[in-house]
């Protein structure tokens, strides 16, 4: 069950860049949230997955000697829930949040790479990808704001409109 919950239903545990296959399998759960439940429901989710991932991930760290091992996505999962409900409410800033979150997730600039480096066991793990997410979905509410601003985004479609009869 630790390993089923640490790799997202096992999304993580392919070789070649777990940390984006963990991200796309959590956007399926995401779009569904937003679209039937709303952001309230993808926040509270994030926040609960954060607190019961730490502890999880204290002892999988106890147990195995490997501090964030790359199949651990829980952590892209909590991040890319966090940045969607920040800014996903729309096709484009889906996919927006979806990009932005990994290119913050592997370049980790700033602050979030201070974290990553600095802060031990689950906490550690978790919080750089939760900073992350927040940066993504601000850096994704801005682009937003500047196309519509400009009148440069010629095509966009609400999530809520997705299925609609």
């Amino acid at each position: 069950m630790q390993k089923l919950f640490l790799t997202f239903f096992y999304s993580g545990s392919v070789n070649k860049a777990p940390g984006t296959f963990g991200t796309i399998a959590a956007l399926i759960p995401a779009f569904f949230i937003l679209r039937y439940l709303g952001i309230g429901t993808l926040i509270l989710l994030a926040i609960l997955l954060f607190l019961v991932s730490i502890k999880i991930i204290d002892q999988y760290e106890k147990q195995t000697g490997i501090h964030d091992d790359k199949h651990i996505v829980i952590d892209e999962v909590v991040g890319v829930f966090l940045a969607l409900a920040i800014c996903g409410q729309s096709v484009f800033t889906f996919l927006l949040s979806f990009v932005l979150f990994r290119f913050f997730d592997i370049t980790k600039p700033s602050i979030i790479g201070k974290i990553d480096k600095k802060t031990k066991g689950g906490l550690g793990v978790m919080l750089d990808d939760v900073l992350a997410g927040i940066f993504a979905g601000l850096f994704s509410a801005v682009i937003y704001g500047i196309l519509l601003k400009f009148d440069l985004l010629w095509f966009d479609i609400s999530i809520m409109e997705i299925f609609l009869n």
